[in-house]
């Protein structure tokens, strides 16, 4: 009787058909996933090398300094004076508080929905904070404008004459009687980019391993010292690539700061109590306007420091949210 190992089966000409068409398969969605990751970093490319070109003429002619001027004049196209000035800090200021505002709120959403609120509740209060993210940003301004706005003026008030002699509280470039200051759109901006956070940094949190969850609370660890040993060390990248995620989100929001917002004829002071225009709700207070190349090239060259600083500002959320997966 031999010894020989049996030999394995004849593929049958079925199984050899199928293994083919599943190699077939295969290779399409391979290729139709890299065409679309190819596809998106080539729009980003085009967009970026199509904003280049449309402000360079219009960097050209500009008579002011297109980084530190606070002028934005673009009706005569033979005498353009514009620059971000004014722009980025007002787009930096209001996007800085809407976030410094939204992460604590956020982690302790959270917090409340993995480790403290009842079963029954997490479900629907998730819900409740998802729906937040679908609420259009017109409503947001109409509620920020008319509503919100009027009811912070004693608070914004009493701030000012507290405050004023720290910069952020000194009394701004508009009144802060109904509310239209970057105070107002910072407030409405962290209501929404709130979602944002709070979801990524929900997901987060519940993927700590529950054998650390456990282990801590073996070793006799209350339940807060199990959350701060074990789940924020854990969701920690997490729960900051998703602040840098919705700080993005913030400096592009045009139509709500738009409707928030007082225009002023004076410069910024860098102050919460100022009014004035972002990148974004300046480039849409003018859209009617585009009707010639340089005055519309200054917009453009606008659009293309936002672009750039909104890139930047999410790659960085990205980078630092794929760290704990690539550790």
């Amino acid at each position: 009787m031999s010894n020989d190992p049996p030999e394995p089966p004849a593929r049958t000409l079925g199984e050899a058909e199928g293994a083919a068409s599943r190699r077939r398969a295969d290779l399409i969605f391979r290729w139709l996933a890299t065409g679309s990751g190819i596809a998106v970093v080539l729009s980003i490319a085009l967009i970026g090398i199509f904003l280049l070109i449309q402000s360079v003429p219009s960097l050209a002619a500009n008579k002011a300094s297109f980084l530190f001027s606070a002028e934005f004049l673009t009706t005569d196209p033979a005498n353009l004076r514009f620059g971000i000035r004014d722009l980025l800090a007002v787009t930096v200021l209001s996007s800085a508080f809407a976030l410094l505002l939204a992460m604590p709120v956020a982690l302790g959403i959270a917090l409340f929905l993995t480790h403290y609120a009842p079963a029954g509740l997490r479900r629907p209060l998730a819900y409740v904070i998802d729906v937040l993210a679908a609420v259009p940003s017109i409503v947001y301004g109409l509620w920020g404008f008319l509503v919100l706005g009027p009811a912070l003026v004693p608070f914004a008030e009493w701030l000012n004459q507290s405050l004023s002699w720290f910069p952020l509280f000194a009394t701004g470039n508009v009144s802060i009687a109904g509310g239209g200051t970057i105070f107002t759109a910072g407030i409405v901006l962290a209501i929404m980019i709130l979602p944002i956070i709070t979801a990524l940094t929900r997901d987060a949190f519940r993927q700590t391993p529950a054998r650390h969850i456990e282990g801590a609370l073996a070793l006799g660890a209350t339940r807060w010292e199990m959350i701060r040993t074990t789940v924020l060390p854990f969701g920690r990248s997490a729960y900051v690539g998703a602040s840098m995620l919705g700080l993005g989100r913030a400096l592009g929001e045009t139509v709500a700061v738009l409707i928030i917002l007082r225009t002023s004829a004076s410069a910024s002071g860098f102050s919460l109590f100022d009014g004035g225009y972002t990148f974004a709700s300046k480039i849409a207070s003018a859209a009617s306007e585009f009707s010639q190349p340089l005055p519309t090239g200054a917009y453009i060259a606008a659009g293309l420091v936002l672009f750039v600083l909104t890139f930047v500002v999410n790659a960085i959320g990205r980078a630092i949210a794929g760290e704990k997966v690539r550790g």
